[in-house]
Parts: C-alpha cells; structure tokens; sequence
C-alpha cells in the first residue's frame, strides 16, 4: 500500500468521528461511532487474561472495524434497523473494501465473514462486547436520554450473545445491577 492509499482509508474511516450514535456521554453529548469503537477495542484489550485460548488481538481487530460501514450509511440504532438497511450497509462496505489494497481488502474481509458467522469465539467475544458497551454507556448516561424502550432493553439485551462466556455472563449480570440502580434512584422504577 502506497502513502495516497493509506491516506484515502484513513479519510473514509474519519467519517466515523463525525457519526453520531444513539447513546449519549456522561455529560450528554452525543457519542460518535468512533469513540464507541475504540471503547469496545480496549474493553477487549483488558480481557487479554481473562480469554487466554482467544486470539485478542484480532478480536480488537474486529471492534476496530466493525461499523466502518456506518462511514456510508451513518449509524441506526439497533432497535429499528431493519433488514433493508443491513443489506444497503453491507453493500457499501463491500463494494469500499473490495477497493482497498489487497493485502487488506482480503483480510478485512475475511474478518468480516468471520465476525458474521459468529462461530468461533473472537467472533462471539466481539458481538458480546459491541453490545455490553452500548448497555455500559447508557448506564453513563443521564437517564432522560433514554428513550422509552430502552428501560426494558437494559433489562434484557445481550443476555443470549454473551450466555457462551461465565465471565461475560457475570459482566452483564453487574451491568444490569447498574441499571437497576440507575432506574431505581432515578424515580423509574
């Protein structure tokens, strides 16, 4: 890959910093796709000990990467993303990553498939992490930046994506704890 080539990746992959998220900060402003990103990047860093028959590094890789489509289509909450727009947002990031320097475009996508078929368990610690930290920064976040359905999908998300992990399982066990007392102190409970 040559310096023009390096550089045009990075100017597609800064969009995301620009792509506002559903989920709110601490201090209310709006999350970019990006910042959720690095996040689930180093929650997976700090697993390294905890997931010793798991290849981390690629898991990291994997939550670097893993909304890079949302440079094309911006990001929809999960809650009403539907099919269709699964299907626009693969097709942009195909037809992006297919244009990408060889050495990388075959592993990107290679990971990609991976990280679709969700059978091994990088892939599976992945999915599991892109959706505790959701659940993580809502707990962050001021309450009434809440919309309506998500007191009961705080209760609920992610139990089945993380169920093939005890320490995952126990992760999201604690977070749901958090937002018990988020809502409980809050007055919506």
């Amino acid at each position: 890959m040559n310096a023009r080539e390096y550089l045009e990746i990075l100017h597609v992959a800064e969009r995301l910093k620009d792509t506002p998220r559903h989920c709110t900060t601490t201090k209310r402003r709006t999350e970019s796709v990006a910042e959720h990103s690095w996040r689930i990047s180093l929650m997976a860093f700090l697993l390294k000990h905890e997931f010793e028959d798991v290849d981390i590094n690629k898991v990291v890789d994997m939550c670097l990467i893993h909304d890079l489509g949302e440079c094309f289509t911006g990001d929809i909450p999960t809650f009403i993303k539907t099919d269709s727009d699964r299907e626009v947002e693969d097709s942009l990031l195909n037809r992006w990553v297919k244009t990408l320097p060889e050495e990388l475009s075959g592993e990107i996508a290679n990971l990609y498939k991976e990280m679709d078929a969700q059978e091994t368990k990088e892939a599976k610690l992945y999915k599991s992490l892109d959706k505790l930290e959701a659940l993580i920064q809502h707990n962050e976040s001021p309450i009434d930046t809440w919309s309506e359905n998500e007191y009961e999908l705080n209760k609920t998300y992610a139990f089945d994506t993380v169920s093939f992990s005890e320490w995952l399982t126990d992760l999201r066990k604690a977070i749901l704890e958090d937002t018990l007392d988020k809502i409980e102190k809050e007055g919506h409970g």
